[in-house]
């Protein structure tokens, strides 16, 4: 099959199979899922009209008495002032005064409605949702923030084609600090100021290791004697507890701002960018510069990295974390190391070719190999462009995401058998995977350019939800 006619009959497919009514896939940017709210009936029951009856005859009714009682009162009180040519308002007082003074004659015996010790008895205050959020022990609010705002930072990626805004936090004494990689990726420079601080001076940052498959970035900065944050564990998080961001929203005019909430939903599964990511989910606001910032929790420690949020005119308040209990694995390695120890690597690369493709072209569906990498595993074991990938370990896939989640499951050394569609003949190869050390070549060349157009291996796609502002 040649990917140049499977490209260009792009088109005449989707008119071929394309079904009315069909939603778009919602992405996280500019979320847009096709799904629109509309009044049952039109808001019409179909009733009809109802007839005007004895009901409307009454109601005309009741308004003229009520009009009446109104004109006959207020000529009442007119006449009355005319005949006595005294003051209204004097009367009234006088027989408020009496009704007053018989009322107190009547309940004399009666115990007083407000006693001294009532009126000092104090107000119930009603907790706010911070505080019915905290767990035992917590620190207040404010002392969360007065220990978390000094480590937390903002970071500025310089890009051929404008400047890139996030957020960070310090995460050692001696200048590291960590952030989420699309707020680099690309980045011909990065500096790093600090969010609440009376040190105004932005510090230039080098790049120590980013990995672009779970968003994380290490930096490091020339300075020593920093604040570092304490880290908690996500996996003692309980959904309701309190939750605090704090970040750079729309970049430094903001910076160091405070949002609390709560831990709205643990373990999300999420597809961005086509990566799937488990996250933690919370309704502390999160907006555009906040990503790569600390989510907190009420201890003041940091259990997650906020990285994405849901904008949509039908969703708000859907802000994701990266659990620091994936992350922190992640860091150690792209400290020591630069990249990520053991990850496999195959060494292919292309698209998946949907179950309306496969229709249309009589193959299965699976993953179509547009490009081998020279040397590499799969070329090693016989993986030809053309191929369409359908199959691991025995297990069929009909997608990169399905063999991704298989692959995860092996590390680097590790043999496996993949199952090829190639002229209508399925085909089983032993591919020995290798240690995937992509990311420094990519780091490096981002030093030197900002070039996004880079060929991904599986798993590795380009990753930048809000891309202006660092998300």
């Amino acid at each position: 099959m040649d990917l140049n006619n499977f490209n260009e009959n792009n088109n005449n497919m989707q008119n071929d199979f394309q079904q009315p009514g069909m939603p778009e896939q919602y992405q996280y940017t500019g979320f847009q899922n096709g799904y629109t709210y509309y009044p049952e009936n039109g808001g019409n029951n179909g009733g009809g009209k109802k007839k005007k009856g004895g009901a409307a005859k009454k109601a005309a009714m009741a308004v003229g008495a009520l009009a009446l009682v109104a004109v006959i009162s207020a000529g009442s009180i007119f006449g009355y002032k005319l005949i006595t040519g005294g003051s209204l308002s004097d009367d009234l007082v006088e027989n408020s005064s009496s009704a007053i003074d018989d009322t107190s004659a009547v309940d004399a015996d009666a115990p007083a409605a407000n006693t001294a010790e009532e009126e000092e008895r104090p107000r119930r205050e009603v907790p706010s949702l911070e505080q019915l959020a905290a767990l035992d022990d917590a620190l207040p609010v404010p002392e969360i923030v007065e220990k978390v705002s000094p480590s937390v930072v903002g970071v500025t990626s310089l890009l051929s084609g404008g400047t890139s805004y996030g957020t960070g936090f310090v995460i050692s004494e001696d200048g590291y600090i960590v952030t989420n990689y699309h707020v680099i990726d690309g980045a011909q420079k990065i500096t790093v100021a600090f969010s609440v601080s009376d040190d105004d001076e932005e510090y230039d940052a080098e790049l120590i290791g980013g990995d672009e498959q779970t968003d994380i970035a290490v930096l490091k900065i020339e300075k020593d004697g920093l604040t570092a944050v304490e880290f908690g564990k996500s996996s003692d998080l309980i959904v309701g507890e309190l939750a605090i961001a704090i970040g750079n929203p729309m970049g430094s005019e903001l910076s160091g701002t405070v949002t609390a909430g709560i831990i709205s939903a643990l373990n999300r599964s999420l597809t961005i960018e086509e990566r799937k990511m488990n996250l933690i989910q919370t309704d502390a606001s999160i907006n555009n510069g906040n990503s790569g910032g600390p989510l907190i929790n009420s201890y003041g420690q940091i259990i997650g990295i906020t990285s994405a949020k849901i904008a949509s005119y039908y969703a708000d308040g859907l802000g994701f974390a990266i659990p620091i209990d994936e992350a922190l694995p992640i860091i150690s390695d792209l400290i020591e190391y630069g990249y990520v120890k053991g990850r496999p690597v195959i060494g292919i690369s292309g698209e998946d070719i949907s179950e309306i493709y496969a229709q249309y072209y009589d193959v299965p569906q699976g993953f179509y190999v547009a490009k081998v990498t020279e040397d590499g595993p799969a070329e090693k074991a016989g993986v030809k462009v053309g191929d369409i990938v359908i199959g691991i370990e025995s297990q069929l896939v009909k997608s990169i995401d399905e063999f991704n989640e298989i692959k995860a499951k092996y590390k680097a050394g590790d043999t496996i058998t993949i199952s090829v569609y190639r002229d209508k003949e399925i085909i089983d190869l032993k591919v020995t995977l290798a240690e995937d050390t992509s990311a420094i070549d990519k780091d490096n060349d981002n030093t030197q350019s900002n070039n996004n157009n880079f060929d991904d291996d599986f798993g590795n796609f380009g990753y930048s939800p809000f891309f202006n502002f660092g998300f």
